[in-house]
């Protein structure tokens, strides 16, 4: 889960009917001190090689069972390794993504002062609109996006649906798999990851003026067991692989998987919940929707092997010591917090 979460916004501010937030108005004084201030807590922004990931077909988990648990295995693997992978044949068809993103399209499109007050004219719960960085001491912390982020219970009856539906699906499919690989058959994630503890974020990255500097998501790891992002074919997610930044090239038929710190804790480090980011364009918007695996806030993380690496903790206690540290520093600190 994107840690900062973005402006709440203010539903007192001018209005605006323009769709796009404003952005440039509202960071204004980050743009003038750009050239006297710096901040190296995280990657610059340069040109970076652009590589495929762990490319996995789901529908090897319907052959025999020698092919099945090769399958499985490459999940597992590529969770260790990379904490990142793309799976294709994975039961959400390509029109579904497609009507997936005219929606998207189309709430995004929306007058920013509509969007503002989403409870009231596009019926999704007050404050599930945020863009931009509520504490942006430096430029380098700006989040240049905006986005919905909505409780999947919200989502009946919408046109989003029947995608929720079925990536939730796939993400206790996945969970489910990765928990078996670990010698571990439980209903924990069933029965902890429910769709009002879900989410779906609705990522839109408007182009940038100054691409090299700003990002569209800060690098973080996801607060999450596991995130199902599809993307559009303009790219821009960035992860570390061996120390280095690397450009993950889109794929249109693939759907991104990654481990997030939740599952890096309960599987003891096994897998890795890595830090990534997304980049912004010049000319180009960008368009993307993360699912987040979720369990409730009093759910209790405890590593499945002993010694463990991490102390158990709530999930509303993770999130509470993230967001002080994102409100002191600037930045998520993450799971060194509760290491043992």
């Amino acid at each position: 889960m994107a840690e900062g979460d973005n402006v709440m916004v203010n539903v007192n501010q001018p209005l605006h009917m323009d769709s796009d937030p404003p952005l440039l108005e509202t960071y204004k004084t980050l743009f003038a001190n750009s050239k006297t201030s710096s901040n190296n807590h995280d990657h610059r922004l340069v040109t970076v090689e652009e590589r495929h990931l762990p490319l996995i077909d789901l529908s090897r988990l319907s052959h025999n069972e020698a092919e099945k648990e090769r399958c499985q295995k490459e999940i597992a693997r590529a969770a260790r390794q990379w904490g990142f992978f793309q799976v294709v044949n994975h039961g959400i068809s390509m029109e579904l993504l497609e009507m997936l993103r005219e929606e998207q399209v189309r709430v995004f499109k929306q007058p920013f002062h509509h969007k503002c007050r989403e409870d009231k004219f596009l019926n999704f719960s007050a404050g599930s609109y945020r863009w931009g960085t509520p504490t942006s001491y430096f430029l380098r912390q700006l989040w240049w996006s905006e986005a919905f982020h909505i409780p999947v219970n919200d989502i009946s009856s919408t046109p989003m649906e029947p995608f929720a539906t079925k990536v939730a699906i796939l993400g206790q499919k996945l969970a489910e798999i990765l928990a078996e690989k670990l010698g571990h058959k439980s209903s924990f994630f069933q029965e902890s990851c429910l769709p009002s503890t879900c989410y779906l974020r609705l990522n839109r990255y408007p182009p940038c003026p100054i691409p090299s500097d700003i990002y569209g998501l800060m690098p973080h790891t996801d607060s999450d067991f596991l995130t199902i992002l599809h993307q559009d074919q303009v790219g821009g997610l960035q992860l570390v692989k061996d120390g280095q930044w690397i450009a993950v090239k889109p794929n249109p038929e693939a759907l991104v998987i990654n481990i997030g710190d939740l599952f890096q804790a309960w599987s003891n480090g096994c897998y890795k919940s890595v830090k990534h980011c997304a980049v912004t364009h010049p000319t180009k918007e960008r368009f993307s929707a993360a699912y987040f695996l979720c369990p409730s806030y009093e759910t209790v993380i405890e590593s499945c092997s002993m010694p463990s690496v991490y102390r158990k903790f709530s999930f509303r206690e993770y999130r509470q010591k993230v967001q002080e540290d994102v409100q002191l520093y600037g930045y998520k600190v993450g799971l060194s917090r509760f290491l043992v």
